[in-house]
């Protein structure tokens, strides 16, 4: 879906220049086997890119501005191979607006017993020189990951590989736009926020576009263009049965076919990678736009409905993160509860818009009237989540700041038909249960639109967060409520003398 090998991430060994020349061979050398082999490792999805040993101060500053200015360049990853004295890195630290991985690892994975010398101390002694690397990151209060272990570990690789998705869907973000076709849901609270803070905060530009923008656009689409569009459908997705010949269910596709043609060309147009809509602002549409918008978002766009910009956002980042992983990401909303004693689960769904991507079989598509809009019965996706594990995230505007919420959960088959509800839909058993797990969320401000996906874990979210400097807030197997209240009260303490 997206590529991540165009973002790059800049990978620089440290060391000093008292070690003599034949050290320091040795450390580029050793630096370069590393990139190779890590550069060939699919576990990390970027592309990474081998730096000159960082020796002087100068050397450092001008690596970490050049990589500023760096188009692609979307992380850094530093190492010290050596002992590199930390005040060397001080102007080049205070300069950086990358994300920062501190790799704390050594070339060689065993001591050599036998032979071990101080030449191959120092030479090998990443245990000194991270150690005062990370000094003088902790003194200057920076935001970075730190990842230890031997570098040939598939474990290591995988969590910064896990960075690098969140590094690349920041990337992404910086230039990206919302579209938000008409305003939010009347008298909603959870889909207001500072779109300016949010600009600064992830560099997404949020704006509104009229709905006669769009209805315009969808009155200018030619019927072959939707007919063709309707083949796409065809192959992809099942079709019941009173949509497989000419008559008002078959019209009513063609009229989605139509709208996501139209949204799509108008984001396209404004390099948009993501939008909203809300079933309150539908003037010069036959339909509220459903199966285009999950179509949309099975393309990549990030989605929020009733106007939800901040969700609509997040589906996007997770988007990025999400390509070429198994599995998929979604817009969602916790609907209903199971609350049968031993069964607990949670129902989620929306009106329509829900990705396919998350589905475990072949979605059907289905027209049925829509008792909400005041508009023409919308086709749309009907289908089932894919059981196994996944994660919900929010994002919310606390007024001083972003909060995101991320809930462990367990997706289940559901085994009851549901005929009357031709939606798609998602059935779940929160960790660490329905009842903490609902009082954790509901005390941390959580709303009930969310980002769903069975492709990432928390590590992905808690990663992208840190990086954006927001609070983020885990509800897993060991949340108690209570704790998590008390350590809310200690993070306002945190977050207000920010």
């Amino acid at each position: 879906m997206f590529d991540l090998k165009k973002f790059e991430f800049w990978f620089i060994v440290g060391s000093q220049d008292l070690y003599g020349d034949e050290t320091l061979r040795q450390v580029g050398e050793d630096a370069q086997t590393m990139a190779q082999e890590l550069a060939r490792d699919p576990l990390l999805p970027g592309t990474l890119v081998l730096k000159p040993v960082a020796i002087t101060p100068g050397v450092i500053h001008r690596l970490f501005a050049e990589a500023n200015a760096a188009e692609n360049c979307a992380g850094i990853i530093t190492w010290m191979h050596t002992f590199s004295p930390s005040k060397m890195w001080i102007q080049g630290l205070a300069v950086n607006r990358k994300p920062l991985l501190h790799l704390h690892t050594q070339f060689n994975r065993d001591i050599p017993w036998d032979s071990i010398d101080m030449d191959f101390m120092n030479l090998n002694q990443s245990a000194h020189g991270d150690r005062e690397h990370g000094y003088i990151a902790a003194r200057m209060r920076l935001n970075r990951k730190v990842v230890a272990g031997f570098w040939r570990d598939p474990d290591l690789r995988l969590r910064i590989g896990v960075w690098m998705r969140a590094c690349a869907a920041r990337h992404e973000c910086l230039r990206s736009v919302v579209v938000r076709f008409g305003d939010n849901m009347r008298e909603v609270a959870v889909t207001e926020g500072d779109k300016v803070e949010a600009q600064i905060r992830f560099g997404w530009q949020v704006n509104t576009w009229g709905i006669g923008d769009l209805a315009l656009r969808y009155a200018k689409i030619s019927g072959g263009d939707a007919e063709k569009l309707l083949k796409e459908y065809g192959e992809l997705y099942e079709f019941a049965p009173p949509l497989k010949s000419p008559g008002p269910g078959r019209n009513a596709v063609l009229e989605q076919a139509k709208i996501e043609l139209a949204i799509k060309g108008l984001l396209e147009e404004e390099g948009a990678r993501a939008f909203t809509t809300t079933f309150q602002d539908l003037h010069g549409l036959p339909q509220l736009p459903g199966l285009a918008c999950q179509r949309l978002m099975e393309q990549g766009y990030g989605f929020g409905a009733e106007g939800d910009w901040k969700q609509s956002m997040l589906v996007h980042a997770a988007k990025v993160m999400a390509s070429g992983l198994k599995g998929g990401v979604s817009f969602m909303e916790d609907y209903t509860y199971h609350m049968e004693p031993g069964r607990e689960a949670a129902l989620g769904a929306h009106m329509l818009e829900i990705c396919p991507s998350i589905s475990w079989e072949r979605p059907k598509m289905e027209v049925h009237p829509l008792g909400i809009g005041g508009k023409a019965d919308p086709a749309r996706l009907v289908f089932d989540a894919a059981p196994g594990p996944a994660v919900l995230a929010t994002l919310v505007d606390l007024g001083n700041r972003f909060r995101m919420i991320v809930n462990e959960v367990e997706t289940i088959k559901i085994e009851h038909k549901m005929p009357k509800l031709p939606v798609a839909r998602a059935l779940w058993k929160p960790l660490p249960n329905l009842r903490d797990s609902a009082e954790s969320w509901i005390i941390a401000g959580g709303t009930h639109h969310s980002v769903y996906s069975d492709a990432l874990t928390a590590g992905y979210f808690r990663d992208w967060a840190a990086m954006s400097s927001i609070e983020y807030v885990h509800i897993g197997k060991g949340t108690d409520p209570q704790r998590l209240q008390d350590e809310l009260c200690w993070a306002d303490a945190y977050w207000n003398q920010k």
